[in-house]
């Protein structure tokens, strides 16, 4: 299965490509956008990595992550979507689907993650039966938490992933 294409008045969410993998390692290597989730640079290993993952969620769990494009020009701006990580997490988020985000600093302060996750969670209440999603965040992203809140997330518990403070927060599906 290929993750289908969704609009919303300024972005394009498309099933992510092999070609996207340029742009994808410009995002992971970005400061900004590492310094609340993976806490470096990632390399080129890791990024492709995440692309094979971000395409193999779509092929075993019918979910995943889209690219995140403007419609204007058609250029990527990030990834957001749902995932199944089998995180390592005390205390474990178990299977419940994880919701995630990032794009561009030059994408920042414009909505345009609200525009993004609002329509993906849209499809989430439309093409799944799930109760419920949660989110993982650093405590002190003020901004990606202002995006859930606005969303409908609530703080859930506090967390330990790979050893750091993790903010669960969960958000039930409303059909």
């Amino acid at each position: 299965m290929t993750g289908p294409t969704l609009t919303t008045d300024r972005l394009l969410l498309r099933p992510h490509q092999l070609d996207d993998f340029e742009a994808l390692l410009a995002l992971w290597m970005d400061p900004v956008v590492v310094r609340h989730t993976i806490g470096r640079p990632a390399s080129r290993e890791e990024t492709w990595t995440r692309l094979l993952r971000y395409i193999g969620h779509w092929q075993a769990l019918g979910f995943g992550y889209w690219a995140v494009t403007l419609r204007e020009d058609g250029r990527y701006i990030g990834a957001a979507g749902f995932a199944d990580y089998h995180r390592d997490i005390d205390p474990p988020i178990g299977a419940v689907p994880e919701a995630g985000w990032a794009l561009m600093p030059a994408a920042h302060g414009k909505g345009l993650a609200t525009e993004a996750v609002d329509r993906m969670h849209q499809w989430a209440a439309e093409a799944t039966q799930w109760d419920r999603t949660c989110c993982l965040l650093d405590p002190e992203n003020a901004a990606s938490v202002k995006v859930a809140k606005k969303l409908g997330y609530q703080p859930s518990h506090d967390a330990l992933y790979r050893e750091e403070p993790t903010l669960v927060m969960t958000r039930t599906i409303t059909r």
